[in-house]
């Protein structure tokens, strides 16, 4: 099973052999490297870390132009990465893969994992949308947009009366909007270019451009996907108070 970090670079089309035009979405995977490999005996759980993007440490300087001491990485991060004998990165995540004997520390992982025709799933921070209100956060139709009206994009009522006196969790109103961790299931792979470490895929892939993505194999059972809930671990949740007991 393949597993692999990668960046959202953008959108092209390509031609299949029937010469329709089909559009996909160019991910740059890898390479990456197995930064740390956890089992059940030390840290309660089979798991593999990698790392992608090498992060260039620079010096800072104060205002007057002396130089100062790094701020990244701090001496337990850097030692982290001393102790695997690889270079620091700036994206590091968590895999879960059913079995973690076929990886060790400081094996390098590329696109070439990949083959066309096979279905992954793409997680990734959704794009940052700030503060939004009621309508376009949640849908809500708004007020009458005619002259006088008060309420135009207003929520409205919010609160109860003397019983229970209080406003219900988890009502819909405004706030922050986007940049969540999503999961795109089941999305085929179009292409693979591993003389330049690119994989083109077919479908929704969360996330800006530039952002990062985690590539592993699908967990969906349905057509195209995985055939038993056997073939696969679902990858770690970055909330681990999310995560389904059944997982």
């Amino acid at each position: 099973m393949a597993y692999i970090l990668g960046r959202k670079i953008g959108m092209t089309r390509v031609f299949n052999q029937h010469g329709d035009s089909v559009s996909v979405t160019i991910i740059e995977a890898g390479p990456c490297v197995v930064v740390q490999k956890k089992t059940k005996a030390k840290e309660g759980y089979d798991a593999i870390q990698v790392g992608f993007s090498d992060k260039k440490v620079r010096g800072k300087r104060n205002n007057d132009g002396t130089r100062r001491r790094n701020n990244w990485p701090g001496a337990p991060l850097a030692g982290h990465f001393a102790k695997a004998g690889t270079s620091a990165f700036e994206y590091v995540k968590e895999f879960r893969p059913a079995k973690v004997d076929e990886f060790t520390v400081g094996q390098e992982l590329t696109s070439a994992l990949f083959k066309a025709g096979e279905r992954v799933d793409l997680s990734g921070l959704t794009k940052g949308k700030g503060f939004q209100g009621v309508v376009r956060r949640w849908g809500f139709a708004g007020g009458p947009e005619t002259h006088g009206s008060m309420c135009h994009r207003a929520p409205g009522s919010i609160g109860t009366s003397a019983e229970p006196s209080r406003v219900f969790p988890g009502k819909r109103m405004g706030g922050h909007m986007g940049d969540v961790m999503r999961t795109s299931r089941n999305i085929e792979i179009v292409s693979v270019d591993t003389e330049n470490g690119l994989i083109l895929v077919k479908g929704p892939v969360p996330g800006a451009k530039r952002g990062y993505v985690m590539v592993q194999p699908t967990t969906f059972r349905g057509p195209g996907g995985a055939k038993t809930r056997k073939d696969h671990v679902e990858a770690k949740s970055s909330n681990p108070m999310k995560q389904s007991k059944k997982a």
